[in-house]
């Protein structure tokens, strides 16, 4: 498995289209379906110099923080997989419920070891922003989300209530 994180571009737009267009059509159809990161649903791809230039928020508003958002290629297999939105820096709400990272992997991809080769990949994002510590969150009841989490060296610090849903907050050091 040779994956590698890619900024969106037209060389990857019929790519980033396909995952796109599958993964809506599983949201629409399955409304409890975990919509991270939800950097790259947040914009129509129909407009894809808008998209692209959009994924990135660059000049937060208040009570925002700076993101990036990369989408994971398969090399080998020339296919998008999934999608990492990595915050720069949290603020109250991130350090409680959001995490540094958002991760995600289209629905016929999944289970298939790519959320954790994709966490990997963000982490080194991350050094490079010089995060030296990343949180990420996810439901208790997601356990291939906390799987691939915890894949990648994380330790979980504590679980907290969110709308009904216990939330666990999950910290790894980056070296």
């Amino acid at each position: 498995m040779s994956i590698k994180l890619i900024k969106a571009s037209y060389e990857y737009q019929d790519l980033i289209v396909d995952m796109l267009k599958e993964w809506i059509d599983y949201n629409n159809n399955h409304p409890e379906a975990n919509t991270s990161p939800a950097s790259i649903f947040k914009n129509d791809y129909h407009n894809f110099d808008y998209y692209i230039n959009n994924l990135d928020l660059k000049n937060p508003k208040p009570g925002l923080v700076e993101d990036s958002t990369f989408f994971a290629l398969d090399v080998e297999r020339n296919k998008m997989v999934g999608a990492i939105n990595i915050r720069h820096k949290l603020n109250d709400y991130l350090l409680n419920y959001g995490g540094h990272i958002g991760d995600g992997v289209r629905p016929s991809e999944r289970k298939k070891g790519y959320a954790t080769k994709i966490i990997g990949l963000a982490l080194k994002e991350c050094q490079k922003l010089n995060i030296d510590k990343a949180l990420l969150v996810c439901d208790k009841d997601n356990i291939g989300s906390a799987k691939s989490i915890k894949n990648n060296g994380a330790i979980l610090e504590n679980e907290i209530v969110k709308d009904g849903k216990l939330i666990q907050r999950y910290w790894i050091e980056i070296k």
